[in-house]
């Protein structure tokens, strides 16, 4: 008995130095992982935040150049500052694969500061030509500071796919060692089971199975044995790890998918940037030429061909900006009339145009491209259908808390089902207007985004009476 006894202990702690040495592995390997994950982050964080700080600084400098403070010009201070002290700390990223990517993108962030101090020691001279080339300069030197980052961050895939396929490897090398540590307790149990009554055999066979199963990957099968001793609990216990394994194997089956999504996500926005950047292209080469026709029109004494070229220009040049952009009403209603300057050429006497402008009314803030879209609808259901033409006339009034804008058509008006879905649904995606191609519905989405107020715009139609739009703009803080 106490022979027994005594390979039972043997037995027990050899078991435990078994389990002590993989619990001590996977420990070492768990902080490993977590520090290399740690530190690829820090990567990430580091080069977006060289992008985010060169943003803030620029943000800075504008806000000294549009209030030249004391406050403003410390702030401009700090961020510049922060902005060079980024550019040190980006050493640490330093190794063979990022090099020459990485120098290229401190020496822009070198040099997007001395453009900004150029530009602060100009705006101090009062010499705001110069002052608005070097801000010009520091901008463009962001926008390359921001796609220098994105190639920083392309870069590092490697890094982090190298990690991943690292991670595999030793999942797979502890799985092997879990299979050899089952092997080998289960056959060390099976030495000792012939001293054990049947109850005692039945059991350890049915747990050798259950470990063959989960050693080839069958995590269904439930393990269950129904008896009152030690067997019964070791019968749990397992189970319990099989579930919580075939958890494990999905959840990372489950990010494995997930950062390949991702990975996918970002080679198509990057694909999306370059289009993006291939479509503006055109309208600059056509903005450019079309100033050049002007010019040409004019010297040649056709004095209306020029006009009509030159308001063209103005259109395509407003309508270049980001819709995000902010501009005053003042902006709008002056490209509203180079838009109007091209419909009276097209539609002669058959347009009539009203205007009823409060002058303290024109300098609230608003978002681009409202007035416009809100004329071209008007043309496109009111003024081309009719064969006599029609009116718009177009309300600007300062109400003290908010700014009343009207554009009212003679036109044959909408049912009120038309209206509606005007306000509720969003336009086709096939709408084209005459210049933007943004419909009544966008805009009043983004005049909702923009104030914080859903009761922005109220439309005011009836069959054969023509239609009204009004919106009423809070006043905010003026531009």
């Amino acid at each position: 008995m106490k022979t027994i006894r005594s390979k039972m202990m043997m037995l027990s702690i050899l078991i435990w130095i078994i389990m002590a040495i993989i619990w001590l592995s996977m420990s070492i390997y768990n902080q490993r992982t977590v520090e290399k994950y740690n530190e690829i982050l820090q990567r990430y964080m580091q080069m977006n935040q060289a992008s985010q700080l060169s943003q803030q600084s620029l943000t800075s400098l504008n806000k000294v150049r549009m209030s030249p403070t004391l406050e403003s010009l410390n702030q401009y201070d700090s961020a510049n500052k922060a902005l060079l002290r980024t550019k040190s700390d980006l050493n640490w990223l330093r190794n063979l694969s990022n090099r020459l990517p990485l120098d290229n993108l401190q020496h822009m962030l070198e040099s997007q500061s001395e453009a900004m101090d150029l530009a602060v020691r100009f705006q101090k001279d009062n010499d705001e030509e110069n002052a608005a080339k070097a801000f010009d300069e520091a901008t463009h030197i962001s926008k390359y500071i921001s796609d220098a980052t994105l190639t920083l961050i392309s870069g590092e895939q490697n890094t982090y796919d190298a990690f991943y396929r690292n991670i595999i490897k030793r999942s797979d090398d502890i799985k092997k060692m879990g299979f050899w540590t089952l092997a080998l307790v289960s056959l060390l149990l099976l030495l000792f089971s012939y001293r054990f009554v049947n109850s005692v055999t039945q059991p350890l066979l049915r747990l050798t199975q259950a470990a063959r199963e989960l050693s080839r990957g069958n995590f269904k099968n439930p393990i269950v044995i129904n008896n009152n001793d030690e067997m019964t609990f070791l019968a749990k216990t397992l189970d319990s790890m099989r579930l919580k394994i075939g958890t494990l194997i999905d959840d990372i089956q489950s990010k494995a998918q997930l950062e390949y999504d991702l990975h996918k996500h970002k080679l198509m926005l990057k694909e999306s940037e370059l289009k993006s950047l291939q479509s503006q292209i055109n309208p600059h080469f056509l903005f450019n030429t079309l100033n050049m026709l002007s010019k040409e029109a004019y010297l040649a004494g056709a004095g209306k061909t020029s006009e009509l070229i030159s308001s063209v220009a103005g259109m395509l040049r407003y309508n270049l900006r980001k819709l995000d952009s902010k501009v005053s009403l003042k902006d709008e209603l002056e490209v509203l009339d180079e838009y109007l300057t091209i419909q009276k050429a097209r539609f002669g006497d058959r347009l009539r145009v009203v205007k009823e402008i409060d002058d303290q009314a024109l300098y609230i803030e608003l978002p681009i491209l409202i007035l416009q879209p809100l004329a071209e609808n008007a043309f496109i259901y009111a003024i081309e259908p009719a064969e006599e033409g029609g009116t718009l006339t177009f309300r600007v009034k300062d109400q003290g808390d908010c700014v009343i804008v009207q554009i009212q058509d003679t036109g044959q008006g909408m049912e009120p089902e038309q209206l509606k879905r005007l306000l509720t649904q969003p336009e086709n995606a096939n709408y084209k207007g005459h210049s933007t191609g943004i419909g009544i519905w966008n805009v009043i989405h983004r005049l909702q985004l923009f104030y914080g107020v859903e009761d922005i715009i109220e439309i005011g139609s009836q069959i054969g009476m023509g239609t009204c739009i009004t919106l009423r703009l809070p006043r905010g803080q003026k531009i």
